[in-house]
């Protein structure tokens, strides 16, 4: 877990032009200033390209926090 974790909050870090460190544990849409529309798509992508896959729009909209990206992640295929 502690691994899927990292790979979030480095996937988030990246999406919102922010360091890893910057990225606290209850990172959320609602607690993250750089959490804008346009780093809620480089996130989807960045998800998307390191999965190798499409997600479903309702998954799209359904991600808020790092822990949402968590679960995606722990979704993927040999996880």
């Amino acid at each position: 877990m502690d691994d899927l974790r990292a790979r979030a909050r480095g996937l988030l870090a990246d999406a919102l032009e922010l360091t890893a460190d910057e990225v606290p544990d209850d990172a959320s849409i609602d607690t993250v200033e750089a959490w804008t529309s346009l780093g809620h798509m480089r996130l989807i992508l960045g998800i998307e390209a390191s999965m190798a896959t499409q997600l479903d729009a309702a998954l799209v909209v359904g991600i808020e926090s790092l822990d949402d990206i968590v679960s995606v992640l722990k979704g993927a295929p040999g996880q």
